[in-house]
């Protein structure tokens, strides 16, 4: 079969099949432009032609018209006659319903108008070619068919790159959400469980009783009772004044302060308070009292009282504690930590309303409260008691004087009593004269005096300066550099024994034994007596007292240091320093705590005091033997503190003291001594600050009597053979 031609199909004529026919040619009047498949019309599901459905204008006008070859298939349903029509060519594919640009292979056709039939004629049928057609020239090459591929749809944008961006976008929003459930629900859940609850909880506070404070028998010295706090609520107060008239005869305090309590005040915040203490340590049965007045704004709660069943007893010992129980003076103060006890509480969820109570199976969380321990004392009790009774009855006979006692026990270095004057009532320390408060043993400095004078012979004992059978002549007195020394019983340069210038106190006779011992050995004996540092008892702020370094002695010094003067010390410096010389020459710390007793009873004691040797028990020995030449000789200074029936060794002493920035000269009269010299059991020490002086008269029958109470209360039976060997003084 002979390839189909490109060309299209020719009538006899020569013209194109289909193509329109003048009128004038065919001899068929009829419309123009109607005949054969050219003229079918096509119909849209509207009725109307495709031509008039795209805008073309109608066939007959007259106006050639082009035909252009569709772009695609898709739009037009007649494509495939309008094709055959052409000649099977097909139509450019640049999708344009213009005119082909040149020297594109599209096809246009010059369409003559037909002469309009007449009515009635009909259309004569389409000749067929019956002549066969010609060969196809040799130079023409051969038009090839163009391919029907289907037009390549417009471009979309592309869903699965925008599916893919949906989806990780979801999937990254749901995995936030799922992680921040997890915590949430893992961990943080506690937290925010927490927050719902806190609105619920209520706390109650468990006060941790602090500890008591005995003496050495047991007794207390001070404790701790149950006790009740009365406070206000400002904003819930309406009647101040009224409320006040009800609470004041209850709580003894004047309306007019407990109406200034109850004043509104707002806060640092800005809030207005709604606490305010009226009453601390009020007793259980007041406190009921209180209760029963159902004042609005007005409430009580479980507070701790300090009790102190002595009163003034001690009290410059022990010292008080806030309201809030902290120490704040004294042992109080010094232990607090030991004293102090870690409250509790209990926190428990309950309702509100008229429904707080604990909820059943609700949070409940309780820590249990710590008592603080107790601090058992090396005083007795009654001794103190003693002690302060004749140290009182003394300072009355010197108004606005100080004084001071202190008993140490021998060997043992404990504190038995320790008094000052004047005193406080530590169950109510407001108001108080600070000074009052003052415990004088560990903070009353003064320059001891000829007190001092046992520390010097002690010193030349021991160097070999001096024997007790020591014998030197002694002037009426000497210069030491621009300063005279003198003594109140002139030897008149008669040879004087050892003891004799103890018992008459001799100035001249330390001074020219201090010469040969030399300022170096004198200063390393003081140290070794324990001046110059606080002896550690116990006590806070206890005062160090001064010694005169070498290098700062003048030539004066070398008269005053010896005899007690350009020296500051404490009376309780000075009492452990005469108890080394009781104890055999051993100094030991003295101290004031025997042990620690904790909640469940157990008892620690304190640790053990700090010794040194001092003296070797035979110079010890012969230094108590020449003190109580003091005691002993007739017209010595320390003859009124002797105690019946025991033998005393001790010195007398007359110092001064810094008052107002000045020195207050022979204004201080001291006795320390011990009992029974043979055998020494205890060093009581009494110092007395006189401003108009007389200290002497009080201060050795102070000692006398404070001794003898002691001796009896611990029945110390009487030195054997009752009478102190005799002394010479002034030896031919």
């Amino acid at each position: 079969m002979p390839p189909r031609s490109d060309e299209p199909r020719r009538d006899p004529k020569g013209d194109r099949r289909g193509s329109s026919r003048d009128a004038a040619d065919d001899g068929r009047g009829s419309e123009p432009g109607i005949g054969g498949i050219s003229g079918a019309r096509a119909y849209t599901p509207r009725g109307r032609t495709v031509r008039d459905e795209r805008g073309t204008p109608a066939r007959g006008t007259g106006a050639e018209q082009r035909r252009t070859p569709r772009s695609t298939r898709s739009g037009d349903p007649f494509r495939p006659a309008l094709q055959v029509l052409d000649g099977g060519r097909a139509a450019a594919r640049s999708g344009r319903r213009d005119a082909p640009a040149a020297g594109r292979g599209g096809v246009v056709r010059t369409v003559s108008p037909r002469t309009p039939r007449a009515p009635g004629v009909d259309e004569p049928a389409p000749r067929r070619r019956t002549t066969p057609r010609a060969p196809r020239r040799a130079d023409r090459p051969v038009a090839r068919r163009q391919s029907r591929k289907p037009p390549r749809p417009p471009k979309l944008a592309d869903s699965r790159l925008r599916l893919r961006l949906g989806t990780a976008l979801a999937l990254t929003l749901f995995a936030t959400i799922g992680i921040r459930l997890v915590f949430l629900q893992a961990v943080d859940a506690p937290a925010y469980a927490g927050g719902g609850v806190s609105d619920r909880l209520h706390t109650v506070e468990l006060p941790a009783p602090r500890g008591a404070i005995y003496d050495s028998t047991g007794a207390p010295l001070v404790r701790s009772v149950e006790a009740r706090y009365v406070y206000a609520d400002p904003t819930e107060v309406k009647d101040p004044t009224a409320v006040a008239k009800a609470l004041s005869p209850l709580l003894a305090i004047p309306v007019s302060k407990l109406v200034e309590l109850m004043k509104p005040r707002r806060l640092e915040n800005g809030k207005e308070s709604t606490f305010a203490y009226l009453a601390r340590g009020v007793e259980i049965p007041t406190a009921k009292r209180v209760q029963a007045l159902e004042l609005p704004g007005i409430g009580v709660h479980r507070d701790e009282r300090r009790e102190v069943p002595g009163g003034d007893l001690a009290a410059n010992l022990i010292g008080f504690t806030s309201q809030d129980m902290d120490g704040l003076e004294g042992l109080e103060a010094r232990y607090d930590d030991v004293l102090a006890g870690q409250d509790g509480k209990r926190v428990y969820e309950a309702g509100l309303g008229d429904l707080a109570a604990p909820i059943p199976g609700g949070y409940s969380r309780t820590t249990v409260a710590k008592p603080g321990s107790s601090i058992a004392l090396t005083l007795n009790r009654d001794l103190q008691f003693r002690t302060q009774q004749i140290l009182s009855a003394g300072m009355a006979k010197a108004p606005g004087g100080t004084g001071a006692a202190v008993i140490i026990e021998i060997p043992s270095g404990a504190v038995l009593a320790q008094a000052s004057n004047p005193t406080y009532n530590a169950a109510r320390p407001f108001p108080s004269d600070p000074v009052a408060r003052e415990d004088a043993a560990t903070s009353f400095v003064v320059d001891p005096g000829s007190i001092h004078k046992a520390i010097t012979f002690g010193a030349a004992l021991q160097e070999g300066v001096i024997t007790p059978d020591t014998v030197l002549p002694i002037a009426n007195s000497i210069k030491k550099g621009d300063t005279w020394f003198s003594d109140t019983h002139p030897a008149n340069g008669k040879r004087m024994s050892v003891p004799g210038m103890l018992a008459y106190s001799s100035n001249v006779g330390t001074i020219t034994i201090a010469d040969k011992l030399g300022r170096d050995r004198l200063i390393d004996y003081q140290k070794r007596f324990g001046l110059g540092k606080p002896t550690g008892e116990g006590m806070p702020g206890e005062a160090s007292g001064r010694l005169l370094p070498a290098d700062e002695w003048s030539d004066s010094s070398e008269g005053s240091v010896p005899i007690g003067h350009s020296v500051d010390a404490t009376p309780l410096q000075m009492a452990a320093a005469y108890a080394a010389i009781a104890n055999n020459g051993t100094y030991v710390q003295p101290h004031l705590v025997k042990e620690v007793i904790g909640p469940d009873g157990k008892r620690t004691p304190a640790p053990a005091p700090l010794t040194r040797s001092v003296l070797s028990p035979q110079n010890a020995a012969a230094l108590r033997t020449m003190l109580e030449a003091v005691t002993t000789v007739d017209g010595a200074t320390g003859v009124t503190a002797a105690v019946p029936g025991y033998r005393v060794a001790g010195k007398t002493g007359t110092g001064s003291r810094l008052v107002n920035g000045k020195i207050d000269t022979d204004k201080v009269s001291s006795f320390i001594g011990m009992a029974p010299a043979e055998n020494p059991r205890y060093v009581i020490a009494v110092f007395v600050y006189s401003p108009n002086g007389g200290g002497a008269a009080i201060a050795n029958p102070a000692f006398r009597d404070m001794m003898q109470f002691t001796l009896r209360h611990y029945r110390v039976p009487p030195s054997a053979g009752g009478s102190a060997p005799k002394f010479t003084v002034y030896p031919r």
